[in-house]
């Protein structure tokens, strides 16, 4: 008797499953997600290093017109607007008196908008 013909097996699979396609969408997803936080720190950390070289700049100029002025300066703080790169600071400059009376402590702090930025400190004495 004569058998019946053999069903070939069923063609091997072709491409992907619904479950490895989102599986592979959430990895993607993922590391897009990493990348983009780690875009952003950087461009968050060029910011602020920009700000903080700007507000040197501004504090030593500060510093440098109480160095000009040839004289103690007087106790108190005073403030000022010093503009770099097209950014307005506000410099907060506090003059303090030391144990000895023949120097002053001159602190120059930047603020940009709220927030400071840096603080430059120098002690200027008499001419």
């Amino acid at each position: 008797m004569k058998q019946p013909a053999r069903v070939p097996a069923a063609r091997a699979q072709q491409g992907f499953t619904l479950v490895e396609v989102l599986v592979a969408l959430a990895i993607v997803a993922i590391a897009l997600m990493a990348g983009s936080q780690a875009t952003s720190a950087l461009v968050r950390n060029a910011t602020r290093q920009t700000d903080v070289m700007l507000g040197h700049i501004c504090a030593q100029n500060e510093l440098v017109k109480t160095r000009l002025a040839r004289e103690l300066p007087s106790f108190g703080d005073t403030q000022s607007v010093c503009e770099q790169a097209g950014h307005p600071y506000r410099v907060v400059v506090t003059v303090a008196p030391l144990p000895n009376p023949q120097f002053r402590r001159v602190d120059a702090q930047v603020f940009d908008e709220h927030y400071p930025v840096i603080r430059v400190s120098t002690i200027v004495g008499r001419y």
